[in-house]
């Protein structure tokens, strides 16, 4: 697909070329392994001499159409679509880091993303250090340490709605000589691209907005080939060295701009294996084609509905980057001009249990886990998806305990509003 075409074709257009005879809508390549008609073929694929399929657990062209369609969307070189969005952060960290190692975080990302970094990745060796992500250069500076690799950020962060600075965050972590890793799940490749600021590779939990209808968990690992690993190869070993699982290759002498996704597929895909599907990997095509179109009304009925709820004499206070007084609209306006998502947060008169009260009172918007698709949802974090961390953790990460996340849908604007008025009635 040509460089120039815009996000509107590229979302229907990119990732499927077919051929003469070929299938105009993208098919679903539902097959384990794949035919060749000599032994030496199949080992040269197994060499990373030549490109092709031979076992869905590393590539299917289902899902490598997608992977590129999201790539060209990103503007990047190459993408791997992994079975969620938490697969695509640990992958993207553990194909830079190892036992030993270090990376920095802003604070304030999605509770599961946060548990993953200063949990999990405990366990196997890997430090993470977290950050006001709204602090200066020089603070956040003071967190990284000589073996840091990486520092990681969203472009809207989950559920506390926060904008990164992306170029600032791109300088700092240039500075050290390491890649800057931004989530841009929440604003999408429609209404920010991170690698025109700076931003080295960029992930996805295509189960949100990407998808836009919950029908599939899915993730997205996308890399800008920007980042120059030779010229830190000491700090990046596994990438600038032999690999002794493919008889000494060495990633960037031998795929150069590809290096990072290739080795992401090759070892990490081969060793931990969390495909996605290709079923789901036509579903998420299939959402894709609509994204530019979707996009555009998130934002306007969230736009409104942030404006409605700021009137409200009920609500305490509201968080969503579209409204003037928001502390981070100037970075919203400089990122994503066009808007920035559906998702905002907001906090009522009263305690948890007028939360409570409130949600339970909903008729058209549903309490369910998910964020980010067509229909407009709720979600209280504290009680939710972020109970796992304290009440410490909570105000780190810019979750105040009676705040509400709300997923505005692509629904008549108007009756969303009437419901969330019928429901505040109640409290």
């Amino acid at each position: 697909m040509k460089k120039q075409m815009r996000p509107e074709t590229l979302c229907v257009q990119a990732g499927w070329q077919p051929k003469k005879g070929e299938p105009r809508v993208l098919p679903i390549y539902q097959s384990t392994t794949f035919k060749y008609e000599t032994s030496e073929q199949m080992a040269k694929l197994f060499d990373l001499e030549e490109s092709g399929y031979f076992y869905t657990r590393l590539q299917n062209p289902t899902n490598d159409a997608v992977a590129a369609k999201i790539a060209a969307l990103e503007g990047g070189v190459a993408a791997m679509l992994t079975s969620s969005g938490q697969a695509a952060n640990f992958f993207t960290i553990f194909n830079i880091c190892g036992a030993g190692d270090h990376l920095v975080s802003a604070t304030g990302i999605y509770g599961g993303t946060y548990n993953l970094l200063a949990v999990t990745l405990k366990k196997l060796g890997i430090e993470c250090t977290f950050i006001d992500q709204d602090a200066s250069e020089e603070e956040i500076t003071k967190a990284f340490r000589p073996n840091t690799k990486l520092l990681f950020g969203e472009t809207i962060s989950n559920p506390g709605v926060m904008i990164l600075d992306i170029e600032k965050f791109a300088r700092i972590a240039h500075s050290q000589g390491v890649p800057l890793v931004v989530d841009n799940t929440f604003a999408t490749p429609i209404n920010c691209l991170p690698f025109e600021y700076g931003a080295d590779i960029v992930t996805h939990s295509t189960t949100k907005y990407m998808d836009g209808h919950a029908t599939n968990v899915g993730g997205c690992i996308v890399d800008s080939g920007n980042f120059d690993w030779e010229a830190y190869a000491e700090k990046y070993p596994g990438l600038c060295q032999p690999d002794p699982s493919y008889h000494g290759l060495t990633y960037t002498k031998t795929f150069g701009k590809l290096a990072f996704i290739t080795k992401a597929t090759s070892q990490l895909m081969r060793d931990l294996g969390s495909i996605q599907s290709p079923q789901n990997a036509f579903l998420l095509n299939l959402g894709l084609e609509t994204l530019h179109l979707r996009m555009p009304q998130h934002c306007k009925n969230a736009q409104a509905v942030a404006e409605w709820l700021e009137k409200n004499e009920k609500v305490k206070w509201v968080c969503y980057p579209g409204l003037k007084n928001n502390k981070h609209y100037h970075l919203a306006q400089k990122y994503m001009p066009k808007g920035t998502c559906g998702v905002m947060s907001f906090g009522l008169k009263g305690d948890r249990e007028t939360a409570t009260r409130f949600m339970d009172s909903l008729e058209l918007a549903a309490i369910v886990t998910h964020v980010a698709d067509a229909r407009t949802c709720v979600l209280h974090p504290a009680s939710h998806t972020h109970r796992q961390l304290s009440e410490q953790q909570l105000i780190e990460a810019g979750i105040a305990p009676d705040l509400i996340r709300l997923s505005v849908g692509i629904e008549n604007v108007e009756d969303i509003i009437a419901d969330l008025e019928q429901a505040l009635e109640k409290i």
